[in-house]
């Protein structure tokens, strides 16, 4: 008997041994992306819980479903254990609820795959060459509807654990989700010719790895001699002390400082909320900032809140509030007579995709009264457009994205235009401290690089703060937790990546067809 049918038997009527083996895999799957980067770890994890569904003949559609569920549990709990940092550290909660509301946020994560195992369980047939590319396309969906779903939740999708690896550049084509399906291809077609050689399955691997080589090549970005030069700065300031009235004129100061040192630069970039107050309340500062930047031929970005009238009259106490970043200083030119500010213009961004808790609180009446948790400041945000205008400063044309929105490659990419000479991601990760957070965020944007083909400028209150040039790897970057500044020059290109052109509905066609055509012959051939 060989080792296979071995360890089939030993695991037949154990189901415990599988759920073991399916929350070992999900966990070790975490270990793929940023800060390990162990990129073979992804594929490998999942070859080995495929191979699980497969061995055992008599699971059931529902015992696949604990079974993904279960895998999901260890991926996300151990993957997202830096959302506990907030929850405990600026939540208010004691430590048992922080850690229950972290286990139920990885349960509802889990839920897709969980989804994606009972679906497979339902629809597989004999054909193994069928099975893998139900379960692919499957996984594939499921991650598209978990970064959808209840304004979504795009982190760990597989395809992220591939940004620094030997198949990243098939995103410029495919995009992140893309790379989720070739791990998924790879994965369940290995797996499937370790438990039975099989021809057909194994032309399905030659061609999946043919055509990643193929697609690796593709590249319509051309490199220019131009630069643009910028100063990020990383100002290091505490959360704790980031909405404290008595530490917004310190704060801003403190940034006000650094920048003295860098009207060099072309573009001065601050991060996220970096100036700690309403727009209105710092008017005459924001003007001076403006005049300044003018009189040394640069432009200064930077994150406020801005207040708008629901129907653009005086503001008052109804007006909404937007998590916000502008441009001071010089945005048409590089000398001009004068600066471009004026409150309310509309050289501004206004973030759209707000963070449930820290930007919103749904169901605020219920859930305000009940914990500081949902009492967090600055959590009343209204949401910008799905489409704004590229911020311009010095004539140069920049995509924005504040905070988590860089994890949503579809409203990336729908804020960028063949104009776009770089996307500006700003952030304030000193919510998730010490923790793996920030190095995840930090993939993700470098995988928006790759994806549409543009620098990405990230700028941080305590790092991690980088430039990234189009093939995702990180040109230059400040340490975490240290007050500074980075200049350095983003290099300037041209052209369209084929992502950028058709974004992700190529392969959500492919995956839902695949779906479809399998279901339907498995229900012919049932009847």
């Amino acid at each position: 008997m060989n080792p296979l049918s071995l360890l089939k038997n030993a695991l037949t009527g154990r189901f415990f041994i599988l759920l073991v083996i399916a929350f070992v895999c999900g966990a070790l799957t975490h270990l793929s992306f940023a800060p390990y980067d162990y990129q073979w770890l992804a594929p490998l994890a999942l070859a080995i819980f495929y191979a699980s569904l497969l061995l055992n003949d008599k699971l059931s559609a529902k015992s696949c479903f604990w079974l993904g569920l279960s895998f999901g549990s260890g991926l996300f709990s151990f993957g997202l254990r830096w959302v506990h940092v907030s929850i405990d550290s600026f939540g208010g909660l004691p430590l048992v609820v922080s850690l229950g509301l972290m286990l139920l946020l990885s349960l509802y994560l889990a839920f897709f795959s969980a989804l994606t195992c009972y679906v497979f369980c339902r629809l597989k047939s004999a054909n193994a060459l069928s099975n893998s590319l139900l379960f692919s396309s499957l996984w594939v969906l499921s991650e598209v509807a978990r970064g959808t779903v209840l304004t979504g939740f795009p982190w760990l999708w597989l395809g992220y654990s591939q940004t620094e690896g030997i198949f990243s550049h098939n995103a410029a084509t495919i995009g992140v989700i893309g790379l989720t399906l070739l791990i998924c291809l790879v994965a369940t077609l290995t797996a499937s010719l370790v438990i039975k050689r099989n021809l057909a399955v194994t032309l399905g691997l030659v061609v999946t790895l043919f055509t990643a080589t193929g697609l690796n090549q593709l590249s319509n970005i051309n490199q220019s001699e131009d630069s643009i030069s910028v100063a990020l700065v990383q100002g290091n300031i505490e959360q704790s002390a980031k909405w404290q009235q008595d530490q917004m004129w310190p704060t801003i100061i403190r940034y006000m400082d650094l920048t003295r040192e860098s009207f060099a630069a072309d573009i001065i970039i601050w991060p996220e909320a970096a100036m700690p107050a309403v727009e209105d309340w710092v008017s005459d500062y924001l003007h001076l900032m403006d005049k300044t930047a003018n009189f040394n031929d640069s432009a200064i970005i930077t994150g406020l809140i801005s207040r708008q009238s629901p129907d653009g009259t005086a503001l008052s106490q109804t007006s909404y509030y937007y998590n916000s970043l502008v441009t001071l200083g010089n945005a048409h030119k590089k000398v001009q007579p004068s600066g471009d500010y004026q409150p309310q213009h509309s050289n501004r961004y206004y973030k759209q995709q707000l963070l449930p808790i820290g930007e919103f609180v749904p169901f605020e009446d219920l859930l305000r009264p009940l914990a500081p948790l949902f009492n967090l400041p600055m959590s009343s945000f209204h949401r910008g457009s799905t489409t704004q205008p590229n911020l311009q400063a010095l004539g140069y044309h920049i995509a924005a994205a504040i905070c988590y929105e860089i994890a949503f490659p579809e409203l990336v990419r729908a804020n960028m235009t063949p104009q776009t000479d770089f996307i500006l991601t700003v952030s304030n990760d000193a919510w998730f401290g010490r923790s793996i957070g920030p190095h995840q965020h930090m993939q993700i944007a470098q995988m928006r690089a790759i994806e549409l083909g543009r620098p990405v400028v990230r700028v941080t209150n305590n790092g991690i703060t980088a430039i990234v040039n189009t093939h995702g790897t990180i040109i230059a970057r400040l340490p975490q937790f240290e007050q500074g500044i980075l200049r350095s020059e983003v290099p300037l290109v041209s052209g369209q990546t084929y992502f950028y052109r058709w974004g992700q509905w190529p392969i959500i066609a492919l995956c839902s067809l695949l779906i479809l055509g399998i279901g339907f012959r498995r229900l012919t051939i049932d009847k």
